[in-house]
């Protein structure tokens, strides 16, 4: 059981931070562009909308650094507080409650609309996708949260049971 238990750990954790990673990239490059855009031009729909899009690129850069330091740290098996099991829950509620807000306000500024009328390519459609890949987001980080939290649980629950029997 215990191989079992140590599968799961060392094959799913690595691949919900990657794409945790890669979500985050695609974020940071894109309201990297729109705050860019609006700085030059000086045009924001809202006076709410640059300091959100701010803040999705903090989260963006928030989930960027510590989802490829765990991967890293869980390929190469590294032990020490950073690393621990712990330290990755406590993260990854910061950045489920990050991504939730962040998700949620945007889509109160936005409106909440879909763009019928829009151009293929348009700062709507942008803000848009901006605030998809928040909830995407926003579900990997609780994904992960309730994975992690499982296992944790399903692994102490063995090792309690495996520990009674050799009694």
């Amino acid at each position: 059981m215990a191989e079992t238990v140590s599968y799961i750990k060392a094959h799913y954790h690595p691949f919900l931070f990657a794409l945790m990673s890669t979500c985050a990239l695609a974020e940071l490059g894109l309201t990297a562009f729109l705050i860019e855009a609006g700085n030059e031009n000086h045009t924001w729909p809202r006076p709410r909308y640059h300091s959100l899009l701010i803040l999705f690129l903090f989260n963006a850069i928030w989930t960027m650094l510590f989802s490829i330091a765990y991967v890293l740290w869980i390929v190469g098996g590294a032990v020490h507080l950073l690393a621990s099991i712990a330290s990755s829950i406590i993260w990854l509620l910061i950045s489920t409650i990050l991504w939730g807000v962040a998700s949620g306000l945007m889509r109160v500024t936005r409106h909440g609309t879909n763009c019928p009328d829009a151009p293929a390519i348009s700062r709507c459609r942008q803000s848009l996708t901006v605030e998809a890949l928040g909830w995407t987001e926003f579900c990997l980080s609780l994904l992960t949260l309730i994975a992690t939290c499982l296992w944790l649980h399903t692994g102490k629950r063995n090792y309690v049971s495996d520990s009674l029997q050799m009694v």
